[in-house]
């Protein structure tokens, strides 16, 4: 049933029925501070489709994470390759998004360090990256606890000049040797 477990979350594929409440998260002015802009029902739904055939392809991408034990869809978290080009592209990065009501709760940390031991262990990559806005404290504090490194600032391509949003911050993992 799970790509990925770790004790409290399961990482899966997507279910039709994770697509009601993942319009509902993208439509989320709190979820959706640090983005550009709020993501249409129509939007939400391709993302879906475009990450279901991104794992079917490459064993890995943005899995939809549920609560173990009660099976609840709190929304995603796994490893991507950005569709924009920067001197750090092409890349694969370690992303996460949840549900406002499961914030604070150690979540989006926990299936992030799962995800990176499963980029590093079963695809053997030799590096993840991460990036967000400068504003956004709590995915820079997520990258902190799960073992990333501050790489540098740089300006997003796909935000537009003089957006509060355009810079970001870039984070790396690379895989420790075993002792």
């Amino acid at each position: 049933m799970y790509s990925i477990e770790t004790k409290r979350l399961g990482l899966r594929n997507w279910k039709e029925t994770d697509i009601p409440l993942f319009i509902e998260m993208n439509r989320d002015n709190r979820v959706m501070e640090f983005f550009p802009s709020l993501l249409s029902a129509e939007e939400s739904i391709a993302m879906i489709e475009r990450t279901k055939k991104i794992i079917a392809e490459n064993q890995f991408g943005l899995w939809a994470v549920e609560i173990k034990g009660i099976h609840e869809f709190i929304r995603y978290t796994g490893l991507a390759r950005p569709r924009f080009k920067t001197d750090f592209t092409p890349c694969v990065e370690i992303g996460w998004r949840l549900a406002n009501k499961y914030w604070g709760n150690g979540f989006a940390t926990e299936a992030a360090h799962t995800s990176i031991d499963y980029g590093f262990h079963v695809i053997k990559l030799d590096e993840i990256l991460s990036f967000t806005s400068v504003l956004n404290v709590r995915s820079i504090n997520v990258m902190k606890k799960i073992g990333m490194g501050f790489v540098k600032k740089f300006s997003h391509p796909n935000i537009e000049e003089g957006h509060r949003l355009k810079e970001h911050l870039l984070y790396k993992k690379i895989p420790q040797p075993k002792i």
